[in-house]
């Protein structure tokens, strides 16, 4: 299928690991000129590197910077002023009881997941609208929907990002720019392996053993009963990016595996 990328310049927020390099590696492939980010040159140019070898050819531009403060973003729109597909999938997690996180910890997250999309959304919207297409994507999550006892403060950011996915979208009513939230659900990401692999040495379990347990207790009502892949996830992601995806404005799109119950 021609999803219609082709030359369509993407940023895609956090793109070194996971989800976020699975979805940069999907528009590469699809043929659009893909910004990679991560914090680091190296990191950076690791990511390139796995992206070329999946897809040689890709077209990639290298964005080495913290977007996760307001001199990140505005150095981003300085060097790449133009971005028609944005995908802010730049965010952070950890597991603490709520009597523990202090105002530090609720501000920081919501500095890295919400505000870093805020920022870029708000800077690239005038052009997209200007030249009436543009993508905005938001990597929220499951969490977002059912906020996790363990991480409330993870969960207050990613019911956030869909609303502002679905604020953003209203005031795109009319025009060929859409705004979306895509909703993931527990993904084998690189922290997340780290996370339930560090647990699984705790428990004297193997890997396999850890995500089957994990699936019995802590998400029961998966009907996929394993984690799902970044590729899995980006293969929504591209498609909600993609020209074909015109009538998909304003919605909260789940791949979250069956987790939450409700059918709406």
């Amino acid at each position: 299928m021609n999803l219609k990328l082709e030359n369509k310049l993407a940023l895609v927020t956090g793109s070194t690991a996971g989800i976020g390099l699975a979805i940069a590696t999907s528009l590469a492939r699809e043929g659009a000129r893909v910004i990679v980010n991560g914090r680091t040159t190296d990191r950076v140019e690791q990511a390139m590197q796995t992206i070329r070898a999946a897809q040689p050819g890709a077209k990639l531009e290298a964005l080495p910077i913290n977007l996760s403060t307001a001199d990140g973003a505005a150095e981003a729109v300085r060097r790449f002023p133009e971005v028609e597909v944005l995908v802010n999938n730049l965010g952070i997690f950890e597991p603490k009881p709520f009597e523990q996180i202090p105002d530090a910890d609720w501000l920081r997250f919501f500095e890295v997941n919400v505000m870093s999309g805020v920022r870029l959304s708000r800077a690239y919207l005038p052009k997209m609208k200007a030249r009436n297409w543009g993508r905005i994507v938001f990597i929220s999550s499951e969490s977002g929907l059912q906020i996790p006892a363990e991480m409330v403060h993870y969960g207050m950011t990613k019911t956030a990002q869909i609303a502002i996915a679905r604020g953003i979208a209203e005031t795109c009513a009319g025009t060929g720019v859409t705004c979306n939230a895509v909703l993931p659900g527990p993904t084998g990401s690189e922290g997340v392996k780290e996370f339930v692999g560090s647990l699984a040495k705790q428990s004297g379990l193997s890997f396999a053993e850890m995500e089957k347990e994990f699936f019995l207790k802590a998400r029961p009502t998966s009907l996929l009963k394993r984690f799902a892949s970044p590729e899995e996830v980006a293969a929504m992601v591209t498609f909600v990016c993609s020209q074909l995806a015109s009538a998909t404005n304003g919605a909260a799109l789940r791949v979250d595996g069956g987790v939450v119950k409700s059918p709406f």
